[in-house]
């Protein structure tokens, strides 16, 4: 059976990828040779996540899922959340995002976050949702080259090591995405 998954972040399939089995073909909107960004214009992860399932599937009739994931700051009231991807203003990159963080995060020494995905599957028609998150700390400065997105300056509980200072393994067993995609394999029975 085949599966796409609804992004063209490539970081993003390269870290799920061996955590979906041979019971699926993954595929990735480049498979579709589909290009285009997909609108994320919801107040939620769980909304983004379904809009973005519901573009691919209304398009191409095909089993499908997206996500959306967010960094929750306590101290910044959960900022950037659901605007993590685009925190540093449109047409920002990672970088943008991260100096966005270290600045407003400047003085303050209460740092626990969450990174938190949701998943929104869609299976012939019928909408699922699985969620993740791991809970940890904002560095004061960016550690480790490995990753993407906000993982140079996240630190999980219990370790003392960044996300981008972890090999993919390692991150996929504790990681936001990486339990929402166990759960979803889960489901599937894969």
């Amino acid at each position: 059976m085949e599966l796409v998954f609804a992004t063209n972040n490539t970081h993003k399939i390269k870290e799920i990828s061996p955590l979906i089995t041979n019971s699926f073909r993954l595929l990735s909107l480049s498979d579709l040779n589909f290009f285009e960004d997909i609108p994320e214009t919801q107040a939620t992860l769980q909304g983004n996540a379904s809009q973005k399932s519901h573009y691919i599937f209304d398009r191409y009739a095909i089993n499908c899922f997206a996500d959306d994931t967010g960094l929750e700051i306590e101290a910044l009231k959960g900022e950037p959340g659901v605007y993590s991807a685009r925190y540093a203003g449109e047409g920002c990159n990672f970088q943008d995002n991260i100096d966005k963080v270290l600045l407003k995060m400047q003085g303050i020494t209460h740092r626990n976050a969450r990174f938190r995905t949701v998943i929104s599957l869609l299976l012939d028609g019928k909408e699922y949702f699985f969620e993740g998150y791991v809970n940890g700390k904002i560095l004061n400065e960016k550690h480790g080259n490995d990753g993407f997105g906000y993982d140079p300056i996240f630190m999980p509980d219990n370790y003392t090591i960044s996300f981008a200072e972890m090999t993919l393994e390692e991150k996929n067993k504790i990681s936001h995405r990486g339990m929402a995609v166990r759960k979803l394999a889960a489901f599937l029975n894969i």
